[in-house]
């Protein structure tokens, strides 16, 4: 009976438990950008395949240092002379085999040494490090494309905004001077300019607010959400403005790339493979034990009647003494795989150092156009305002205030661009510098 209650009473802490766990695992809400890299690297296909290959890395290296483990295997045999050998005993003909026969057999082989063995030994530590690169390789690249892609909805998102106070202002101004032409003050031609680029915002809107549809789609495909999950972003773009800014002054540190690291690991491989070929004309050396119970008749249903049981334990040592010059032409051919690993090592670096530099110059190329639109932007909607007011006094023309107004909507939407290939540009720069965090 008290376990009954024991068991009620955690039953509703478990259920707790599971809704926590539920809730973690799922993107409830307003979801910020850490949320999504987060949910990606735990849900993102290429994720768990990168994962799993890491497990089947670790599978394959057990199954390769099972050799060290005792190899134990049995037998059983049964055979019947359909004509009988025959021998010569002191000249005369004797059939000594008898007609049926059968053995069973254990045997439990030990090795000592092989050079397989050690090679497999030694690499081990290796393949488990190259596994894991290529596991962080698949998180980087994930990082990357899903903030890329959740800085491109919020630029689609603040557009959508501006083009909705530019529809705004269009559509007063639209009023505004149907009213003046109704009252005889302006031409028909200021109300129907208002109405061409009312129609021309209002068009421009939809197909932005239609862009965010495959928008969202990418960004789900990216994250591993199911397409049916509906999904909101949280941060505005000043939240982005303030993650735009970049310490481009570091110097470049190339054992923080992965790739370099990669291309290190396979050298410490092909040094052990080239080792091996080296000492591959030592001797393999096993132990090993065996029990047989072996039963002998000439008559098949007196075959198991009586066994004759027999065991033997002993040492091989393989010696491989003349392989055709296999074995040098292995070791030749290992050498010039290291010696090309290292022209790839420096290849690499070079590749890496221009990575860099081409995602430095953007980076700076696109926060100086950042820095000008922002300027653009706060005169634009000075001049707009002034414009607007003197043509409220009858001082400006309509055609005026529309260019005004045009002017500040393609300085806000440029705006929002040049901020989007900031963040682009800074993302690059971080995974050219390998310090782009993987683990938000």
């Amino acid at each position: 009976m008290n376990q009954i209650r024991y068991l009620l009473f955690l039953l509703p802490l478990a259920f707790c438990g599971a809704a926590a766990q539920t809730k973690t695992d799922t993107l409830a809400g307003p979801v910020t950008l850490e949320q999504c890299i987060r949910y990606a690297l735990k849900n993102q296909p290429g994720v768990q395949q990168s994962l799993l290959d890491e497990e089947i890395t670790e599978r394959d290296i057990r199954a390769s240092l099972a050799g060290w483990l005792p190899q134990v295997s049995g037998d059983a045999n049964l055979s019947h002379y359909l004509k009988r050998p025959t021998t010569l005993f002191n000249g005369q003909p004797v059939q000594i085999q008898p007609s049926y026969s059968s053995l069973f057999g254990v045997e439990a082989n030990q090795s000592i040494f092989s050079t397989g063995l050690v090679l497999a030994s030694k690499a081990s530590r290796f393949t488990r490090e190259q596994s894991r690169q290529n596991t962080e390789l698949t998180r980087i690249a994930t990082v990357t494309d899903v903030s890329k892609a959740y800085y491109n909805i919020l630029t689609s998102q603040e557009q959508l905004r501006i083009l909705d106070e530019d529809i705004l202002r269009l559509e007063k101004q639209l009023k505004d001077s149907y009213a003046q032409y109704q009252a005889g003050i302006a031409d028909k031609t200021d109300y129907q300019r208002a109405t061409i680029t009312l129609n021309g915002a209002r068009a421009q809107k939809k197909t932005t607010a239609e862009s965010l549809n495959y928008k969202y789609a990418y960004l789900k495909q990216l994250i591993g959400l199911s397409p049916q999950t509906p999904i909101q972003l949280a941060v505005r773009s000043t939240g982005m403005e303030q993650e735009m800014l970049l310490d481009t002054l570091q110097a470049l540190n190339y054992d923080n790339r992965v790739e370099i690291r990669q291309l290190r690991t396979r050298q410490q491989l092909l040094a052990l493979n080239t080792s091996y070929y080296r000492y591959g004309f030592l001797p393999e050396v096993s132990a090993f034990v065996n029990y047989n119970l072996s039963y002998q008749n000439n008559r098949f249903q007196d075959l198991y009647s009586t066994k004759y049981p027999n065991s033997q334990a002993g040492l091989t040592l393989s010696i491989p003494i003349f392989t055709g010059t296999r074995r040098l032409q292995n070791l030749r051919r290992a050498e010039l795989q290291e010696r090309r690993m290292e022209l790839d090592l420096v290849d690499t670096r070079n590749a890496v150092n221009t990575e860099y530099q081409t995602a430095i110059a953007s980076y700076r190329s696109n926060l100086n156009e950042w820095k000008t639109y922002q300027a653009n932007v706060a005169l634009a909607r000075d001049v707009y305002n002034t414009i607007k007011l003197q043509y409220n006094e009858g001082i400006k023309t309509f055609l005026e205030v529309t260019i005004a107004e045009s002017d500040l909507r393609t300085a806000e939407i440029s705006y929002l661009n040049a901020l989007y290939s900031v963040l682009s540009s800074k993302l690059d720069v971080q995974k050219a510098s390998g310090t782009l965090p993987v683990n938000p």
